[in-house]
């Protein structure tokens, strides 16, 4: 298998020279990585040209990668049914860089987009709509990202005196809690509930 997607990353990577940065097998799947500017003409390539026919997509989503300058990818998984074979396309952008939007070739990218700005804070070129699709109005911040704090910015409440649903800083009630951080599995220097008789 992992010849056959190799035989067909080379294949991608000679129909788009320029636009291909190049390509790997891992885990037996095939990642394609690409030039940001020339991803609506890749996608298009791969869904149109009979020698790929990947037609079906399958979702798009971000990832982080905090450490790196461009610390954003793009990541679009597709699907040829004709040649029954996956293909993961990539780019990788930095938090002012558009990426651009790729609904012209794959319309149900609309909302896949809106959350991976939502949620990254990615910027997508000539998307028709790109707003907030997850958080709630006026929230600050991404949450997905790595550096985003566990705890958020700001806890939401109904107040009954006020009647009305409240924002208010986050305040932890709890100033520490102790943990022991031993796995059940690896095994406790005391007895779990329920392990009484195991343990005899």
């Amino acid at each position: 298998m992992d010849e056959t997607l190799a035989e067909l990353g080379t294949a991608i990577q000679n129909a788009l020279p320029g636009d291909v940065l190049g390509f790997e097998v891992r885990f037996g799947e095939l990642t394609v990585a690409v030039e940001t500017q020339s991803i609506v003409r890749v996608l298009t390539k791969l869904r149109d040209d009979p020698a790929f026919g990947f037609i079906n997509f399958i979702d798009e989503c971000g990832v982080d990668y905090p450490a790196r300058d461009k610390r954003f990818d793009v990541v679009w998984h597709l699907l040829s049914p004709s040649k029954n074979m996956r293909v993961r396309v990539k780019v990788a952008t930095d938090e002012v860089t558009p990426v651009p939007s790729t609904i012209p070739v794959f319309p149900a990218s609309n909302w896949f987009e809106r959350e991976a700005y939502d949620l990254y804070g990615i910027l997508f070129s000539g998307h028709p709509d790109l707003r907030r699709i997850l958080t709630d109005y006026g929230f600050e911040g991404h949450p997905l990202r790595k550096d985003f704090p566990l705890t958020g910015f700001v806890e939401v409440r109904y107040d009954d005196e006020q009647k009305r649903v409240v924002y208010e800083p986050v305040r932890l009630t709890q100033e520490f809690r102790q943990f022991d951080f031993l796995s059940p599995w690896e095994g406790t220097d005391y007895v779990l509930p329920g392990d009484e008789k195991a343990k005899a």
